[in-house]
């Protein structure tokens, strides 16, 4: 069941109940983001009177008021995952004559613009532009802590589903490439320690180090650094992993 909420900028946010969620491990993670939102614990599909209307509108309408009641970050990243039997999680690749994160991969997003109003809007009005994600065909889950990109912007995961059948095109002067990781594997996947030339930020002229951090190896993709970091916390989230995310920093050159 979706329940629609008006918005000056976008018509039909709606929220994803656990209660009306099927697939186990996405109704899992329904109940541990909401629970945690509200501080409170969500009770399961068998024990919420799902025939109670008046209960679901309050539900859903807490979630949306905690959401856009939260501070507002310097960015916000749209976490997405397909509501289906095999979940998988959206991730895109940055197009590489970008000046930031140029051919990283990432979830779709970007920084606040002065109208947004909060975080929700920022990642559906950024995932619009980018991969034409319609707003109001998403079903919002939660949010995920605030997360420190490498430029020192804070950034705001927000969690939603998304159908399985919705068609997603790249704005290609951002984002060179769409693919997915399937969900339930990545929850137990080990990760892959990855070596990176970084540039170091320094007084020192063209310092560059040779970088060592836990990545994700998904469809001949590389899922390192700040997405690497919000998945990592996905799962701690929803399913208890506990993944130690460290950059070491070896054979520093300048």
């Amino acid at each position: 069941m979706i329940i629609p909420q008006y918005s000056a900028r976008f018509d039909d946010l709606a929220v994803a109940l656990p209660a009306y969620i099927r697939q186990p491990v996405l109704r899992q993670l329904a109940e541990r983001m909401q629970g945690e939102l509200l501080g409170t614990a969500i009770p399961s599909p068998l024990r919420f009177d799902v025939t109670d209307a008046n209960n679901m509108i309050a539900h859903s309408t807490r979630i949306l008021d905690k959401l856009y009641q939260t501070p507002i970050a310097d960015a916000s990243v749209l976490v997405a995952i397909t509501h289906e039997a095999r979940p998988k999680l959206l991730l895109t690749r940055r197009a590489i004559h970008m000046t930031s994160h140029a051919g990283e991969v990432s979830c779709a997003g970007g920084k606040y613009e002065h109208g947004d109003g909060n975080n929700v809007v920022t990642a559906l009005r950024e995932a619009c532009e980018e991969i034409a994600l319609p707003p109001n065909k998403v079903q919002l889950l939660g949010q995920l802590p605030i997360q420190t990109s490498k430029s020192g912007m804070s950034v705001r995961p927000i969690v939603a589903l998304i159908a399985p059948d919705l068609v997603l095109v790249p704005e290609l002067g951002e984002i060179s490439r769409i693919f997915w990781a399937d969900f339930e594997l990545l929850i137990d996947q080990p990760t892959v320690e990855y070596s990176v030339e970084y540039a170091m930020q320094s007084h020192l002229p063209q310092q560059t180090a040779t970088l060592l951090t836990p990545s994700w190896q998904i469809d001949g993709e590389t899922v390192w650094g700040l997405t690497g970091k919000v998945i990592a916390s996905l799962l701690e989230t929803g399913f208890d992993r506990q993944l130690e995310w460290y950059y070491h920093i070896k054979n520093a050159r300048g």
